[in-house]
């Protein structure tokens, strides 16, 4: 059974930064590729951002693309999610997830997920 665990979510002032972590076990951590999604209050669950299992390419939002930044520890069996510049736009309860098969971006293409952490941001 594939578990994970994100910390590292809290509340900022807009322009500040945060650093979630998501800890993963029970899986063969190096060979999948994980992803990091966010749902607001009263919207749907999107995508933020996902990276491979051997490249380490990544894959960004729009909306994050050059103030977020993923990473991946595979001794750590770990995945960071370095966030700056903040804005309230970006609150919500950051999910991390493995993929299963298929588009990175799409959320029903994802096999686990944590229970998620809390981001606030006030402007």
């Amino acid at each position: 059974q594939v578990q994970l665990i994100e910390s590292g979510g809290g509340l900022v002032r807009a322009g500040g930064s945060l650093r979630l972590s998501c800890a993963a076990s029970g899986a063969t951590f190096s060979m999948h590729a994980f992803g990091w999604f966010r749902e607001a209050a009263g919207k749907e669950r999107e995508f933020v951002s996902a990276i491979g299992w051997s490249t380490g390419t990544t894959n960004y939002s729009d909306h994050v693309k050059g103030r977020f930044s993923i990473s991946r520890d595979d001794l750590k069996t770990s995945v960071y999610l370095q966030m700056d510049r903040l804005t309230p736009e970006d609150a919500g309860v950051y999910y991390c997830a493995v993929l299963r098969v298929g588009t990175w971006t799409n959320a029903n293409d994802y096999a686990y997920w944590g229970q998620g952490t809390q981001v606030t941001v006030s402007s």
